[in-house]
C-alpha cells in the first residue's frame, strides 16, 4: 500500500516540479457578452500559461460562446474545458479556482482531493449561493484571491480560517486619451439597465434644451468598441452601489473622460475627492450632467481634475506588472504545494525503508 502511495506522490512531484500539474479556472459562459469579471480570469490564466504552467479554462457546459468576439482570438485560443459531457480527470497536485457566486459548486468540488481557491470579485456574491451557516474552508477552500484590500478586510470579516492575497487588476492600454476634441455625448454605465434608462429620461424631461446631447449605453461592446465610445465623450456616468474595484471609471481616467459616479458602498483607494464628480444618491445625477455639460461647453472644467485623474492611473498597475503579480503568486501556491507532497513523500519512505 505505501509503495502505491509513493508511486503516486512522485508522479504528483514531478508534475508539480515541470509545471504539468493543472490550474483550473472556472469561468462563466458570458454568451458572448463583455464582462470584466471574465477578462481578469483569462489574463489570469493567459498570463500562467505564457510562462509555462499548465492553465485550463473550465465551464460547466459543453459548447460554450467563448470570448473573441470580444476579447480577441487569443484568449480562445487557451486550453477550454467543460465539467459535464465529458469526464474532468483532476489529480491532487492540481488547482482549481472558482469565483464566489460558484459557492453552490463547493460541497462537490468537496471531495475532490485537489488544491482549492476561492476568487472573489465582487463580495456582493459571496454569500449569494451559499445555504445559511456554510463557508468556504468546510468544503476545502482555504486560500482567497481577491481584488482590492478593501475587499479582502471586507470578505475576510465574513470568511474566517481563509488566507487571502490580493491581485489588482490593470487597465487596458487599449484606453487612451484621444486626439480630437470630445463630443457632447455621455458614456453611461450601471449595473442595473433600468437606472440607465432612467437617467436618460429624467435629463431631457428636465432639461429639454439639452436634447442635442446623445448618451451612449456601454453595454455589450467589445473592448475596441468600448475605448472608443470613451474616447469621443466628454463624460462618463457610472452607478454600481456594489462594485468592489470600479473598472469603468478607471477605464473613463485612462481616457481622459471626467468620471460622475455613484459612491459605491465598499469605497475603494483610488477614489478621492479630486479626481471625479462623487453624488451619494441617484437623484443627484441629473442635476450634476446639466452643470458638468455647461462647464464643459464653457471650457472652465477645472484643470486640476484631469491632473488628479493622470495620477490616479498612473497609480495602477500595467498588464506587465499585472501577469508578473499574477505569475509570482501562483509560483508561490506551487511551491508550497510541492514543499507539503515533498514532506509526505519523503515521511513514505522513511516508514517504507
Amino acid at each position: 500500500m505505501n509503495q502505491e502511495q509513493i508511486s503516486k506522490l512522485e508522479e504528483s512531484v514531478e508534475n508539480l516540479k515541470s509545471k504539468k500539474s493543472k490550474i483550473l479556472f472556472l469561468v462563466q459562459d458570458t454568451k458572448g457578452n463583455p464582462k470584466a469579471s471574465v477578462s481578469y480570469i483569462y489574463h489570469l490564466a493567459k498570463s500562467l500559461n505564457e510562462n509555462g504552467y499548465n492553465s485550463i479554462l473550465l465551464y460547466e457546459e459543453p459548447g460554450y460562446t467563448g470570448v473573441s468576439e470580444w476579447l480577441g482570438d487569443e484568449f480562445s485560443n487557451l486550453p477550454h474545458e467543460t465539467i459535464k459531457g465529458s469526464p474532468l480527470q483532476i489529480s491532487p497536485e492540481d488547482l482549481i479556482v472558482i469565483p464566489e457566486l460558484y459557492g453552490y459548486m463547493m460541497p462537490n468540488l468537496s471531495k475532490i482531493p485537489c488544491g482549492k481557491i476561492v476568487l472573489s470579485q465582487a463580495y456582493d456574491n459571496v454569500l449569494e449561493t451559499l445555504q445559511p451557516g456554510e463557508n468556504w474552508s468546510q468544503f476545502g477552500f482555504l486560500k482567497c484571491i481577491t481584488t482590492t484590500n478593501e475587499q479582502k478586510e471586507y470578505v475576510q470579516g465574513i470568511m474566517k480560517h481563509v488566507s487571502y492575497d490580493v491581485l489588482t487588476p490593470f487597465i487596458s492600454d487599449e484606453f487612451s486619451p484621444s486626439k480630437l476634441p470630445a463630443n457632447p455625448i455621455v458614456s453611461i454605465h450601471t449595473r442595473d439597465q433600468r437606472d440607465t434608462i432612467n437617467i436618460i429620461k429624467s435629463f431631457y424631461l428636465k432639461y429639454p434644451q439639452y436634447r442635442w446631447v446623445t448618451f451612449k449605453d456601454m453595454r455589450g461592446l467589445s473592448i475596441k468598441e468600448f475605448s472608443n465610445g470613451l474616447k469621443g465623450s466628454f463624460l462618463s456616468v457610472w452607478v454600481d452601489e456594489v462594485s468592489a474595484y470600479g473598472t469603468y471609471p478607471l477605464e473613463s481616467m485612462k481616457s481622459n473622460v471626467p468620471v460622475l459616479g455613484l459612491v459605491p458602498n465598499l469605497l475603494p483607494s483610488w477614489m478621492n475627492e479630486e479626481n471625479g464628480f462623487w453624488v451619494n444618491n441617484k437623484t443627484q445625477i441629473v442635476d450634476f450632467i446639466a452643470d458638468i455639460l455647461q462647464n464643459w461647453l464653457e471650457d472652465s472644467l477645472d484643470d486640476k481634475l484631469f491632473e488628479s485623474m493622470s495620477e490616479t492611473v498612473k497609480s495602477l498597475p500595467t498588464k506587465e506588472e499585472f501577469y508578473n503579480n499574477s505569475v509570482k503568486l501562483f509560483d508561490e501556491y506551487i511551491t508550497t504545494r510541492l514543499s507539503s507532497f515533498e514532506n509526505q513523500l519523503s515521511k513514505l519512505q522513511t516508514i517504507e525503508e
